[in-house]
């Protein structure tokens, strides 16, 4: 299962009840955080979520409201003697910024391994998921993310006995590993039937709606998506910044055929997202207007695919 909190929902600035944008999910043991705005460490503490199990830190880009959060979460890190490396995923330039702010956090006791995204589209594999960043529309440099954990096939013990497999390899099979046995190999593909669905998360916020959008949140579990304007008369003013209606994420959310759909980064004059919600439901019914600290729980269908 993955373990989804939306940490920070707000855009520009924090306001009393809304800090600005981050992610957290927690995989395996593993703690992963997009984006760090102002506040990150406050809502962690307030949510109950510990700081020490994120490994794995990605940035959409490098506005000031997605990362000046950054600083104080390291200190914390390193505070906590952590030793542990710590990746950092983000757009071109990402050592520099961080070096930047890290003048003020010149000292840690862990080292940073800096991966840059290089292209238009860049798959990262690690702690039992796949990360793949993608490019969106904003005007710096900006990226999603969709985050999968796949889930193989179910082990079929009749073809296990047709194939003369011992039963004491049964187990390991099942959980992919191959078995070399007095010349004779067995892999998991000779017990497992075709591979099931597994769990999809797509994230992105500060962009205008794009193709890449649509194909890479297709079929996810939960779009996290930009919601900068409720205001329908803002239409234009999310063109010329290059944001997002609430109206245009719905219908990137059914272009897509995501399950559930979250808007998050509102503009800090946007001050109650719901009374907006009816209008977006029309377009896409599970739509949720995010707010900090929502959570859920993505697991596995139980049937087959």
């Amino acid at each position: 299962m993955l373990d989804v909190c939306l940490l920070g929902s707000g855009g520009m600035m924090p306001l009393p009840h809304r800090y600005l944008t981050a992610l957290l999910t927690r995989f395996n043991g593993s703690s992963l955080l997009i984006d760090c705005g102002e506040g990150t460490q406050i809502a962690m503490k307030e949510k109950g979520w510990s700081f020490k199990p994120v490994d794995v830190i990605c940035f959409t880009h490098y506005h000031g409201d997605h990362i000046s959060g950054l600083p104080g979460l390291l200190l914390t890190m390193g505070n906590a003697d952590r030793t542990e490396p710590l990746t950092m995923i983000g757009p071109k330039g990402l050592e520099r910024v961080v070096g930047c702010l890290r003048v003020i956090a010149p000292e840690l006791p862990f080292p940073i391994v800096y991966r840059e995204i290089t292209g238009a589209e860049q798959t990262f594999e690690m702690n039992g998921y796949r990360l793949k960043a993608f490019r969106v529309n904003h005007n710096v440099l900006c990226y999603g993310y969709t985050l999968e954990i796949d889930r193989a096939g179910k082990f079929d013990p009749a073809r296990a006995r047709e194939q003369d497999i011992p039963l004491q390899y049964w187990s390991r099979l099942q959980s992919g590993v191959t078995i070399e046995d007095g010349g004779r190999v067995f892999t998991p593909d000779m017990v497992l039937g075709p591979p099931r669905k597994g769990i999809k998360l797509t994230y992105t916020t500060d962009t205008r709606p794009t193709d890449s959008i649509r194909r890479n949140a297709a079929g996810s579990d939960l779009l996290i998506c930009e919601g900068m304007y409720g205001e329908k008369e803002k239409a234009a003013k999310a063109v010329e910044y290059k944001h997002m209606t609430f109206y245009e994420a719905a219908a990137l959310a059914k272009d897509a055929k995501v399950k559930e759909m979250w808007l998050t980064h509102y503009s800090p004059s946007l001050i109650r997202p719901e009374q907006y919600m009816d209008d977006v439901r029309r377009i896409f019914p599970a739509a949720r207007a995010g707010k900090d600290g929502m959570t859920t729980e993505l697991t596995f269908e139980d049937s087959e695919v």
